[in-house]
């Protein structure tokens, strides 16, 4: 099976990495936990103590709470022990996948309340940097914020919303042919590389600077990069990059707030967006908030 041929955003230049020959037809596997090296135990302590001991000032309250909770520093976490957690407190569970996957499996698997975890670990030389999610980012990074209802509804309403852009790009591309780029978009700087104000200043919960060495200093302190107030339809319409720092964060009140901003039909608003040119990653419209960077 050519697996890259059904990958669009996210995949890189280098190919897909992981084992896609055992997956289900769901695009999900076996964890195959016992396969786990104890050198590549040993290398997830080292990121995950390498990541933990900066974040207390940096990461939003409602993800070091669950991370605390999740007591998962010592070895590669067991998928069916965090999804029995997971269950009992939002009704998520993890599902196992060998890599990137095409999006209409990862809207489904978010609509049915199932985060896509990644299998393989990074090498060593890649400690500090890698290409594509592995199961260090895809967990240290994302699962902790499932733990917290209003977030975890707000990653079903994406996955639900997801499906109905895929079926509408696919129908009528004329209209609807840019939606799956608006929501991708959206999940970037949401999801990613989100950021949020807090009573104790900005905070980050984007799963992307979460799971980086170094980026949350850059988000939070770094004079260079813009952070906007949140806007849903702006945020659509801009561009990232995905393989250096952001050049612009999005700052939400709330989680809250991403919850109410996907509630609506989007249908409206890829028409509207259709078309028309995408922002420049650095620029600042008119009328903006504009947050400063927070003191070191």
């Amino acid at each position: 099976m050519d697996t890259t041929a059904q990958l669009s955003y996210g995949a890189t230049g280098q190919g897909v990495r992981g084992d896609y020959s055992t997956m289900a037809p769901d695009w999900t596997c076996d964890q195959a936990y016992g396969a786990y090296t104890p050198t590549e135990h040993e290398r997830y302590r080292h990121l995950y103590a390498a990541r933990s001991a900066h974040i207390r000032d940096q990461a939003c309250e409602d993800f070091l709470q669950a991370l605390a909770r999740l007591d998962a520093d010592q070895a590669l976490p067991r998928f069916d022990d965090i999804s029995r957690r997971l269950r009992r407190a939002t009704g998520w569970e993890l599902a196992a996948v060998p890599g990137l996957i095409p999006e209409a499996a990862f809207f489904t698997l978010l609509a049915q309340r199932r985060f896509p975890v990644t299998t393989w670990l990074r090498e060593e030389h890649e400690f500090n940097y890698i290409v594509e999610p592995d199961i260090f980012h895809d967990f240290f990074g994302h699962v902790p914020l499932l733990f917290n209802p209003v977030f975890a509804d707000y990653m079903q309403s994406y996955g639900a919303g997801g499906m109905k852009a895929h079926r509408l790009a696919q129908q009528d591309p004329a209209r609807y042919g840019g939606a799956l780029e608006c929501l991708a978009r959206l999940y970037w700087y949401t999801v990613e590389f989100g950021l949020i104000k807090t009573d104790s200043g900005l905070r980050i919960y984007g799963a992307g600077i979460l799971s980086s060495d170094s980026e949350p200093v850059y988000a939070l302190h770094d004079p260079r990069p813009q952070r906007i107030a949140f806007q849903r339809d702006r945020v659509m319409q801009s561009r990232y990059h995905i393989d250096r720092f952001q050049d612009t964060y999005f700052v939400i009140e709330s989680i809250e707030q991403l919850f109410e901003a996907t509630a609506p039909d989007f249908t409206p608003v890829y028409e509207r967006l259709q078309g028309a040119d995408p922002y420049a990653e650095n620029i600042v419209l008119p009328d903006e908030r504009v947050y400063p960077p927070e003191p070191r």
